[in-house]
């Protein structure tokens, strides 16, 4: 007899081990109770990942368990929280309780690892894989790290090595090759990236605008510009590309994939003049790179430049669920 929607809730969703005190009410009724700190704010966010087009159908269950709730914790740093709880809505072709075993491992497992609990949702029956979760966390009033504050003169940098998310793609329809020593590492890449939540906390009182890189590093700086009313100098000969990416493709051909290629969730953000020393200081710590791009300028716009001053073309931006 095939298993029903409540009992897949039972075993895969109710029976998870964190139980924060903030909970007062979880799963398993219309709708949780939850008891906000004193003197925050709720930061909400919710991204939805269809199969076929944010993963392949054929992808390790674990690894989509863990990318669907990382691309929201992704968004949660970019804006300076602290995550707490999140819903989860997933939709099933069939109950295939195999794959909801490995997906629920990778999404509490990296759920564990910043005591976040699932608090509720909704399973159901559909043509595809759908899975959307809403990621909840906090932020002291006036300390939130926004799209809207870049000025003239702040510095340009970016967290990680964007590309390699692109260049995983790339290897997937047979557009690139990698070196057999570093494709687990370049998959993971895709399929398992980093939410930098640190870095975001640590950039609080010191980013002036910040974003997560999820549809291409230049398309989404584009948002900052736009959301800040000016424009940018980005050097591309400046990316920061992993050893991997720059053995896989030409040189442009590396540079177009860090600037468009998407799903990287690093940071980008622009810091003061008067702060960079500080954030520098704090970088030197971090458990991932961190690189000065550019520059904030006055004329809107994007500009990509070479190192010998000449214009670097892009044909695309970045990704567009409807282009």
């Amino acid at each position: 007899m095939p298993a029903s929607e409540f009992s897949l809730i039972d075993r895969y969703f109710t029976a998870q081990r964190r139980h924060r005190p903030d909970v007062t009410l979880g799963i398993g009724d219309d709708a949780a109770l939850l008891v906000p700190p004193p003197d925050q704010q709720l930061v909400v966010t919710v991204d939805t990942l269809v199969a076929g087009i944010h993963f392949f159908a054929h992808a390790d269950p674990e690894g989509i368990g863990h990318k669907a709730l990382a691309v929201n914790l992704s968004d949660l740093a970019a804006m300076g929280a602290v995550p707490a709880w999140a819903t989860l809505a997933l939709t099933l072709p069939k109950a295939d309780e195999d794959w909801l075993a490995q997906f629920c491992r990778g999404l509490f497992a990296l759920a564990d690892r910043y005591e976040v609990q699932l608090i509720g949702g909704d399973t159901t029956h559909g043509p595809t894989t759908v899975i959307s979760i809403q990621a909840m966390g906090f932020v002291p009033p006036g300390r939130a790290l926004c799209r809207d504050g870049a000025k003239p003169g702040d510095a340009l940098y970016v967290t990680g090595t964007p590309g390699d998310a692109g260049l995983a793609l790339a290897v997937a329809y047979g557009e690139a090759t990698v070196a057999h020593e570093d494709a687990a590492w370049v998959q993971s890449r895709l399929e398992r990236p980093e939410p930098r939540l640190a870095q975001g906390l640590q950039l609080r009182g010191i980013a002036s605008a910040a974003i997560d890189i999820s549809d291409g590093l230049a398309q989404d700086l584009g948002h900052i510009l736009e959301c800040s009313g000016v424009g940018a100098r980005l050097d591309v000969d400046r990316l920061p590309l992993s050893p991997a990416l720059i053995a896989s493709l030409d040189r442009d051909a590396t540079f177009r994939t860090a600037l468009t290629g998407g799903d990287d969730y690093e940071l980008c953000f622009t810091v003061p003049s008067e702060q960079v020393a500080r954030l520098e200081n704090l970088a030197a710590g971090w458990n991932c790179r961190c690189s000065r791009i550019g520059m904030i300028e006055a004329e809107p716009g994007l500009r990509l430049l070479r190192a010998d001053g000449s214009a670097f073309p892009l044909e695309r931006l970045g990704y567009d669920h409807f282009c």
